[in-house]
């Protein structure tokens, strides 16, 4: 998450000093009369409809515009919410300082809306003694969400700041405040690597932001990743994403200092929702035999990897399994007979290494339904893992409210952790190769996020904002999928065509000129 400096007070002692020096050209916001260490007026609903400087809260705009803060009817849970608003352009803070805190970490959550396009729009928490943590709030038109940001208080004072820098007719709403002890943040920040070994072969080179050549696995370490991800094919018309392409990979990310999630197909080719086709090598097989293929090969690649150094710490059994694996014997059709497929390739993987993670990876993020019905019947079935995780894509599965909501929900009603595994967005709709993007049209996109550099990096961010927001710190983290495919000759999307082309380059993070695209930094989020 990004940190700046406090803008608007000083401490006192820093203050008489630049006082002294003359350093200060413009008035500073006065102080709450009287400041207390516990949030006030959380929910705005002390002072009712049109109120510019709510009580307990301060107003402070350089040019003038308090008016553009202002309580109205219509909150989330009470009456009355915050709002920032005005028919010309305006820049105003919403504040609230604290003091006597006893020193430690502190987390400020909000139900917030956004109507979006301002220049800035979040909630800060700043001149408590560390470097500044803020919120950006994400784009949501008609649904709350739920965002946080922590931080570490030295010397029992911090200012609860929300802030829009905005255009004329920009928008958000703030509700229900809380300011509580604890901490946020995200354990995984990753990157799926599965397709840059081919990338390379047939000639990709990358780029960071300013030009200059780099390893992509250092350029995306260097920009904040902490995990990487590779698919494992069984036997690929092309060769690739087999057991010796996935150890030759995981070493260049261990070698990082990143961690390594691993996931299995159980296929020759794409597995997802509506398509999980047996490997040829087992089309023939039994259903007690497929159990044995799918322990067999589990244990194969991950004691590879442990043998080599590069033990995996997270294993997928299954990708996008929402309709089962390994069908027709796998089917949801058949939930004994999938289950008895799971739990073969989590004993594999905890016969490897007990402490890697087990996790189980459906698509559809949004819907809360189809997650209920599936992890009902996992668990009632037995089956062992430890997150649960998701593909996410906005422009298929739904809003980012949807996401949250599903996210709270599974978390507490399994006990688990979850985590997006897949979410990506275009920063361009034009292709670089011949061939279609699979999002190429304005009408595909999701409201408030253009296909532009900016757009994507709000989408990560805000995606990353949605996950770190669950409860009792059971928000894992995101992967963003295949930032390193970009358009190479050779290096299509199906493994049994060498002619076929990529249709997703317009959604790696770098560009068409191979640099490091911003989004990237996203992953130094908190």
């Amino acid at each position: 998450m990004r940190t700046t400096r406090g803008r608007f007070r000083l401490r006192s002692a820093a203050l008489a000093a630049a006082l002294g020096a003359g350093l200060l050209l413009a008035p500073l916001p006065a102080q709450q009369a009287v400041a207390a260490s516990t949030l006030t007026n959380t929910g705005f609903e002390a002072d009712g409809t049109g109120t510019a400087t709510p009580s307990g809260w301060s107003t402070y705009s350089a040019a003038g515009q308090n008016a553009a803060s202002f309580t109205e009817a219509g909150g989330r849970s009470g009456g009355h919410r915050l709002s920032h608003w005005s028919s010309s352009a305006y820049k105003v803070e919403t504040y609230q300082y604290l003091s006597g805190l006893a020193d430690g970490t502190y987390t400020l959550s909000a139900w917030v809306r956004s109507g979006g396009g301002q220049n800035a729009a979040y909630l800060a928490l700043r001149n408590c003694g560390s470097a500044e943590q803020r919120t950006d709030l994400p784009v949501t038109s008609s649904s709350w969400i739920r965002v946080v940001t922590s931080v570490k208080v030295v010397g029992g004072g911090c200012t609860v700041s929300i802030n829009s820098d905005a255009n004329a007719g920009n928008w958000l709403n703030v509700d229900d405040l809380a300011f509580t002890a604890g901490s946020t943040g995200l354990g995984v920040k990753g990157v799926d690597l599965s397709a840059l070994k081919k990338n390379e072969d047939f000639g990709a080179a990358y780029k960071n932001a300013s030009g200059a050549a780099g390893d992509p696995v250092a350029l995306l370490k260097g920009a904040g990743a902490n995990y990487g991800r590779l698919k494992v094919w069984v036997n690929p018309a092309d060769g690739y994403n087999t057991k010796a392409q996935v150890l030759a990979t995981a070493k260049r990310i261990k070698a990082q200092g990143m961690k390594l999630l691993v996931d299995f197909h159980y296929s020759d080719i794409w597995a997802d929702p509506g398509a999980q086709t047996k490997p040829a090598a087992w089309a023939g097989h039994s259903y007690a035999q497929l159990k044995t293929d799918v322990y067999n090969h589990t244990y194969d690649v991950l004691n590879a990897l442990k043998a080599q150094g590069t033990t995996a710490d997270m294993v997928q059994i299954g990708n996008e399994i929402n309709t089962g694996m390994l069908w027709p014997e796998g089917s949801t059709s058949n939930w004994t007979q999938l289950a008895g497929l799971l739990k073969s390739g989590v004993s594999a993987a905890k016969a490897v290494s007990s402490s890697t993670q087990i996790a189980l990876h459906l698509a559809n993020g949004g819907d809360n339904a189809l997650y209920r019905t599936w992890f009902d019947n996992a668990t009632a079935q037995g089956v062992s893992y430890d997150v649960i995780a998701l593909s996410f894509y906005g422009y298929w599965h739904g809003a980012l409210s949807s996401l949250q909501a599903n996210l709270d929900d599974v978390s507490a009603r399994y006990g688990k952790k979850v985590m997006v595994a897949e979410t990506a967005y275009p920063f361009r709709l034009d292709s670089k190769d011949a061939h279609e993007n699979i999002i190429d049209l304005p009408s595909e996109l999701v409201s408030g996020y253009p296909a532009s550099s900016a757009g994507q990096s709000a989408w990560l961010r805000d995606v990353m904002n949605v996950v770190e927001a669950v409860p009792n710190g059971r928000g894992l983290g995101v992967v963003y999928w295949e930032p390193a495919w970009t358009a190479v000759t050779g290096n299509g999307w199906d493994p049994t065509d060498p002619s076929s082309g990529n249709a997703w380059e317009n959604q790696a993070l770098f560009d068409y000129d191979s640099r490091l695209l911003p989004a990237a930094n996203w992953f130094a989020h908190r």
